[in-house]
């Protein structure tokens, strides 16, 4: 991954995640943000250690840097939700992560979501009017919730970028990149509050 001229330099990126990510989806854009000059912190439901799977077999572990409860988003300058099934799945049912999220959106600040990511987004009520991919099975959960659902590798609408699984990552990061280094958009409307 080229370093993209440090286009992320004074960017603060928070990566969301907990036991169950997949090792790609958090390691690989990781990786390519702070080679990009970003600085990068993985926040999760308690401190440690989270375990990283790949393809379903345990892999990596990956040091937390940050706990929920003492990550805002004003810290940071975006988001990245990363997917395997059991991480997002934990993730969405945490009031303070559906907080978190909703917080970046409504700041205008880029979140980019891949695999089973987005569904947090669906949990905050992000996704209404939308157009966004996802691993496939997500897509009658993200179309029930408001969303117009789309395979393709990458989409962005409106600092929102999301990739359906591993083999995406690199049209994922690029497209993460671009949007990062451009900073904030239009406030992400929640539609109701739940």
């Amino acid at each position: 991954m080229p370093n993209q001229n440090r286009s992320l330099q004074g960017k603060a990126i928070a990566i969301l995640a907990t036991d169950g990510v997949e090792q790609s989806e958090l390691e690989e854009p990781r990786d390519a943000f702070d080679a990009a000059g970003a600085t990068t912190r993985l926040v999760s439901l308690h401190a440690g250690a989270i375990q990283g799977f790949t393809h379903g077999e345990k892999s990596k572990r990956f040091h937390v840097d940050l706990t929920l409860a003492d990550a805002r988003a004003s810290d940071f300058d975006a988001l990245l939700l990363p997917g395997g099934v059991a991480n997002p799945d934990a993730l969405r049912v945490e009031p303070q992560v559906v907080e978190l999220v909703r917080d970046f959106a409504t700041a205008g600040k880029p979140i980019a979501a891949i695999c089973h990511g987005p569904w947090s987004l669906v949990e905050a009520d992000l996704v209404r009017g939308r157009t966004l991919t996802s691993w496939p099975s997500l897509k009658t959960d993200l179309t029930n919730a408001g969303a117009i659902w789309v395979d393709r590798e990458v989409v962005v609408d409106r600092g929102l970028v999301t990739s359906r699984k591993p083999a995406d990552l690199p049209a994922f990061i690029a497209k993460a990149i671009e949007e990062i280094s451009e900073g904030r958009h239009e406030s992400h409307a929640v539609a109701s509050q739940r």
